[in-house]
C-alpha cells in the first residue's frame, strides 16, 4: 500500500509552515493504542509518514473538495471525528516483530470493539486486521492494520462510517487506495423496527 496526500494540501502547509506544524503535531495521541509504538516503529523505519487530521483539519481540508467528483467524500468526511495514517516502510524483513502487532491488536480484544476481517498468509507475508467500533448498534470508527514484510499501514477512522464510504475517500487523506478486505465488509443489516413501519397502514 502507497499512501497518496492530497497533492493541494502538501503545497499548501509548505507555504504556512506554521499551520503546517499544526497539522503535524495536533492531536498525536488519538490513536487507539499508545502512540509510544508508533514512535518505535518509525524510529526503526527507513521512511515513515504520519497523517493526523482532528476535526477542525478535515474541516479545513473539506475546502479543497469542491468538484464533483469529490461530492462524495466531502459527504463522508463532514461525519467524521479523524482520520490518522501511519505508514512505515522498512528496508529489509524483520524490523517489526509480531509482537509489535500483537501489541496492536490487543487494544482491541474488549469494549465497543470487534475484530470484522482477520487475513492470514502464509509466511506472514500479507496480513490485514479490520476492527470496527459499534455504540448503539451505529459504526462510530474503523481500524485497519496491513502488514507486509517491509510495509507496515495502520488507518483509524474516528466516526460514522460505513464499509461502503471507504470507496469515497481511499486515496485521500494519507488513506491508501487499497484497502484491502475492508471494502468486502457487509454493511449492517436494516433496521428491523423501520422496516416494520414501512411495511406498516399507510
Amino acid at each position: 500500500m502507497k499512501i497518496k496526500p492530497i497533492l493541494s494540501l502538501t503545497l499548501l502547509f509548505a507555504a504556512l509552515p506554521f499551520f503546517g506544524a499544526r497539522f503535524a503535531a495536533a492531536q498525536a495521541d488519538q490513536l487507539p493504542f499508545p502512540d509510544v509504538l508508533s514512535k518505535q516503529l518509525a524510529a526503526r523505519a527507513s521512511n515513515y509518514t504520519e497523517v493526523t487530521l482532528d476535526r477542525k483539519m478535515l474541516d479545513f481540508a473539506s475546502h479543497f473538495m469542491d468538484n464533483e467528483n469529490d461530492a462524495e467524500g466531502k459527504r463522508i468526511i463532514a461525519k467524521l471525528r479523524g482520520i490518522y495514517v501511519r505508514t512505515y516502510e522498512f528496508d529489509k524483513p524483520g524490523e517489526y516483530t509480531a509482537a509489535d502487532l500483537e501489541q496492536i491488536r490487543a487494544h482491541f480484544e474488549s469494549g465497543d470493539w470487534s475484530p470484522i476481517v482477520k487475513s492470514r498468509s502464509k509466511n506472514d507475508t500479507d496480513d490485514s486486521d479490520i476492527y470496527m467500533k459499534t455504540v448503539n448498534g451505529e459504526i462510530q470508527g474503523m481500524f485497519i492494520l496491513n502488514a507486509e514484510p517491509k510495509e507496515l499501514d495502520i488507518v483509524y477512522i474516528d466516526g460514522p462510517i460505513r464499509p461502503e464510504d471507504l470507496e469515497g475517500i481511499s486515496g485521500n487523506f494519507g488513506i491508501p487506495s487499497n484497502l484491502g478486505g475492508a471494502k468486502t465488509i457487509a454493511p449492517p443489516p436494516p433496521n428491523p423496527m423501520l422496516q416494520n413501519r414501512k411495511a406498516g397502514p399507510q
